[in-house]
């Protein structure tokens, strides 16, 4: 009989310590990658004929992180970032863009961004038809709250399109109080889709928010230091969002340039309330600082005394099931090569909130390898911010603090197997 040929991969990712709570797999596991996805998962697959090899001895390997929260309409909002350039220093390989289009801009979005983009682009759609041109004030004009066109727009684009995106706070509904949420509620429970709901400053208040929201629903900016805060003034969870957390309610961190508090975030972690998904409502400003990006938000909730388990699970499994995209969230054979490789750094590190309360912590994600559909995403410059990128006056000095890590940016060698 003809001796049987050795298994070929087209990537073989060596010596890495795997992350996966997807799957249970912790420690040390090498990872096979044929046509984009993943083929073997094993303790060895060293010896076995690959066209490159990606040395990952020290390195932490986890599946592609996915955000819950960003933005990414580049040029045709005031908040878009561009994706890719992102994504390729941090691990970042699917992305859900909440709210930046509403339902005349994004055509726009799915062409000139989504379609063109080498990482994965979901979307939630602004109830306000005018999306995020401006900074704030698209619910100003209840005119904009046109629910019959944002369910003609959902409907034709479903497969990229997964729920609806409500911001409520004191800028954006300028008056109009809480009628446009009732509208995006109206619209998503017609549509079947979760809602996303954002909090800061009132009116309308935390109270008024509570009553329209429903399990399988997302309450983003979960950590804010606002007046619509979720922690009552006695430093306990709100009632409403305890009940509504426990039949399904899905809390979520979404950074940002505005919304995350230590102290807040302190008071309901020692509640034991741990944030169902973690995710940076990446922008033109909160790149800037003090959130930066995903993995340095990741590692201020390593300081805050999660694991590196629970964090990983926040970024990958837990967001690909409320996306309904399971197959994203995993390491499992069979499912796109969608991998991120990042060393764990040691030492002493500085972190911020966006009130730039400080808090000390000894361990920082540094993002070496991004990876979508087994294509290593190359390292490039994004475009410079636009004109009006200014951070708030009280965040201006994290310029001169700059980020944690200030060596230069690590990059993984990558060998052709036959050098």
């Amino acid at each position: 009989m003809p001796e049987e040929q050795p298994e070929h991969f087209d990537t073989l990712i060596l010596g890495g310590e795997l992350v996966d709570p997807g799957t249970g797999r912790f420690g040390r596991f090498d990872i096979g990658i044929r046509q984009g996805r993943i083929a073997r998962v094993a303790p060895s697959l060293a010896g076995y004929p690959a066209e490159q090899v990606v040395d990952a001895r020290g390195q932490l390997v986890t599946p592609g992180l996915i955000d819950l929260h960003t933005h990414v309409y580049w040029g045709a909002t005031y908040w878009g970032i561009e994706a890719d350039p992102v994504a390729a220093r941090t691990g970042v390989t699917t992305w859900l863009d909440v709210g930046s289009a509403g339902a005349y801009t994004f055509p726009g979005l799915r062409r000139y961004v989504i379609e063109p983009s080498r990482v994965r682009i979901f979307a939630f759609l602004n109830l306000s038809s005018i999306g995020l041109v401006a900074p704030t004030w698209e619910f100003a004009n209840l005119d904009y709250c046109d629910v019959e066109l944002a369910a003609r727009v959902i409907e034709t684009n479903r497969d990229v399109i997964l729920g609806v995106k409500a911001r409520i706070d004191a800028n954006t509904t300028r008056g109009v109080g809480i009628r446009p949420l009732e509208l995006a509620r109206k619209l998503a429970d017609e549509l079947g889709v979760p809602l996303m709901v954002h909090i800061n400053n009132g009116p309308p208040s935390i109270d008024e928010v509570a009553a329209l929201l429903r399990p399988g629903d997302i309450l983003t900016h979960c950590f804010t230091g606002g007046t619509m805060r979720i922690l009552t003034p006695e430093g306990k969870l709100h009632p409403t969002i305890r009940t509504l957390r426990e039949r399904g309610l899905v809390l979520d961190v979404g950074h940002g340039a505005g919304s995350f508090n230590f102290t807040v975030a302190e008071a309901l972690l020692a509640e034991g309330i741990l944030p169902d998904t973690i995710s940076s409502d990446i922008h033109q400003l909160a790149i800037q600082g003090p959130m930066f990006d995903l993995p340095t938000t990741l590692s201020k909730f390593l300081a805050l005394g999660l694991s590196l388990p629970e964090v990983i699970e926040r970024v990958t499994v837990r967001p690909a099931h409320l996306l309904g995209r399971p197959e994203l969230g995993s390491l499992a054979e069979g499912t796109p090569a969608d991998i991120a490789l990042f060393r764990l750094i040691e030492g002493n590190f500085t972190f911020y909130d966006v009130a730039l309360q400080a808090r000390q912590g000894r361990q920082l994600l540094v993002n070496t390898l991004t990876m979508v559909d087994g294509r290593i995403l190359p390292r490039t410059e994004p475009s410079p911010l636009h004109l009006w990128a200014e951070l708030p006056e009280h965040q201006r000095t994290i310029r001169k603090i700059g980020h944690p890590f200030r060596a230069q940016p690590m990059v993984l060698e990558v060998r052709d197997a036959g050098a």
